[in-house]
């Protein structure tokens, strides 16, 4: 089913530019938008102990706090671009912060489990609203040259340390005050935003259109029921019955989605963006990437409390080397892109998160800090900086305007999605690995999730089979006909590698996986409908407890 746009969509011209002077508030406006939703993935992470004790979660139904959020968020990415495309971008971005500061306020003042987890859901839809479009409003509000690359590295780097900042404000707010304020934070400064916008932030055209809501809810709804089945065997086994339900119901909504895109007039994501080899290897790599890396730091989050025995700040600050790596290797990867090409780079970032993995596969108990961790978390934050802005410039290199919003919207679904799926199986390759596993408690987590890390390494490894056998290097094609900005197309602007939350989030023995962060890069479309690209959160999961 497809819902027509307002007819007035199309009558509103975009907003007169705004002065030089008036660019620095400008860029502040809208990379304040992006951290709250980027930080509100990690700032939860450390409250969940106390959520648990004051609204009396089980162990597994805490998993939900993260995983409510996460799924709604990836699974409503593609129509919150399209939303953008119709309605206005800075409209839509308006909407969704407004309903993300509400969200929170209805979380922070939650008295069961239900209503956080209805609130969560929602703050999961105000963020689809507002990821795709931030970026978008810095191409249209920035005049391409010195200040647009200025804007899109301060805005690049943001996605690099918003994890970070998530971790350590939700541990001060925490100890110092409530878990209730992990989102309560969020209603001043959205509150503070949605006013900002429309005095600092110009415009983007309107366009009319349909909005997809089958391709919306199908796709929504079966990326769900397969993490939900993923979660169910991970503390069940693969005999329970609801988890065979939950892949069933996937198959069939997955299905259907693709049946409901092959039909609708304008799908929230068209089939015509995988037609090319080049973009399909692109999506194909955004989504096997997450899936192979942001499991893995989920288990070393563990391993870093259970083993090494960190408290909850202490481990989030272990990850700062990888923080610091990624943000260094970021900034340098245009000019490598410049010198080099998109190939040699994307394989060089890949070589390393291969050898990353493998490291972790050989971990032992008494492998400390500086011998078993430091060095694969140094060749994580590199690896991924060289990998995931020469994989968003692939995917949305000369794409049309008219196809701007999907093609970024499903570069940031798969991110989401891969992250979710890869997460929900190496949790499960551990919950076998340590189901009937004896001996003592931090020798099996440690042999578990380096049974884990085995697995992740072959995903990794599916990637860069990925990038050096499908993908080319040579110039994207546009979905549909010639790019009308072959200039842009031809230089990838800069992004940065997603700053996996998960990573960054300690996780208590009783709590679920971290949650993501995100990366982004600008489409190479028009400057009137650019296209945003966000990176992939993981969902949280349940670790069965190693007996």
């Amino acid at each position: 089913m497809s819902v027509p746009s307002a007819p007035s969509v199309t009558a509103e011209a975009p907003s007169a530019p705004l002065p030089p002077a008036g660019l620095g508030a400008t860029l502040l406006v809208i990379v304040t938008a992006y951290l709250m939703v980027g930080v509100d993935a990690t700032v939860v992470n450390v409250a969940l102990p106390g959520i648990q004790r004051e609204l009396r979660f089980s162990p597994t139904g805490l998993s939900w706090v993260l995983n409510a959020y996460t799924l709604v968020f990836g699974g409503l990415l593609l129509l919150g671009g399209r939303i953008g495309d119709i309605l206005g971008r800075r409209r839509t971005l308006t909407y969704g912060v407004l309903l993300f500061a509400l969200s929170s306020l209805l979380g922070g003042v939650a008295t069961d489990s239900a209503w956080l987890l209805a609130a969560r859901a929602l703050q999961g839809a105000g963020a689809a609203l507002v990821a795709p479009n931030t970026l978008a409003l810095i191409t249209t509000n920035f005049p391409e040259g010195p200040r647009r690359h200025h804007a899109l590295g301060v805005y690049s780097s943001m996605a690099g340390i918003g994890a970070s900042i998530g971790l350590v404000l939700g541990g001060v707010l925490t100890s110092w005050a409530s878990w209730r304020w992990s989102l309560l934070i969020n209603v001043p400064i959205g509150a503070a935003v949605a006013l900002a916008l429309p005095r600092f932030v110009t415009e983007t055209p309107r366009h009319a259109g349909r909005f997809d809501v089958a391709g919306a809810l199908t796709g929504t709804a079966g990326s769900t029921s397969l993490v939900y089945a993923f979660v169910r065997v991970s503390q069940t086994g693969w005999s329970d019955g609801r988890a065979l339900a939950g892949f069933t119901a996937a198959a069939v909504l997955l299905a259907g989605f693709a049946f409901v895109e092959s039909r609708a007039a304008q799908p929230v994501m068209p089939l015509r963006l995988l037609a090319h080899r080049d973009r399909a290897g692109g999506y194909a790599g955004i989504l096997l990437l997450p899936a192979g890396m942001f499991g893995a730091f989920y288990f070393l989050t563990l391993i870093c409390q259970r083993v090494l025995d960190y408290s909850a700040l202490r481990a989030g600050f272990a990850f700062l080397p990888m923080t610091a790596a990624m943000f260094t290797t970021v900034r340098l990867v245009p000019r490598l892109l410049a010198r080099a090409g998109v190939k040699p780079v994307l394989v060089t970032g890949m070589t390393l998160l291969v050898g990353a993995a493998v490291l972790l596969w050989r971990l032992t108990p008494g492998d400390g800090y500086a011998a078993g961790l430091l060095g694969p978390l140094l060749l994580l934050g590199v690896g991924m900086g060289l990998s995931f802005m020469p994989l968003n410039a692939t995917v949305l290199a000369e794409v049309t305007p008219r196809d701007a919003g999907a093609a970024s919207g499903l570069l940031q679904t798969l991110q989401w999605l891969g992250g979710t799926l890869g997460l929900s199986v190496l949790v499960t390759v551990f919950g076998t690995a340590t189901r009937h596993a004896t001996g003592a408690p931090s020798a099996v987590l440690v042999e578990g999730s380096a049974r884990a890390f085995g697995v992740g390494a072959l995903i990794a490894l599916a990637a860069l089979l990925v990038a050096a056998f499908v993908i080319t290097g040579g110039r994207t094609p546009t979905a549909a006909g010639p790019s009308p900005t072959p200039a842009l197309a031809r230089t990838p602007t800069p992004a940065s590698a997603p700053a996996p939350a998960s990573a960054l989030a300690p996780a208590p023995a009783s709590t679920p996986a971290p949650a993501p962060a995100s990366t982004l890069t600008p489409a190479p479309a028009s400057a009137s409908n650019p296209a945003p690209a966000t990176t992939p959160a993981t969902s949280a999961t349940p670790t069965p407890e190693p007996h």
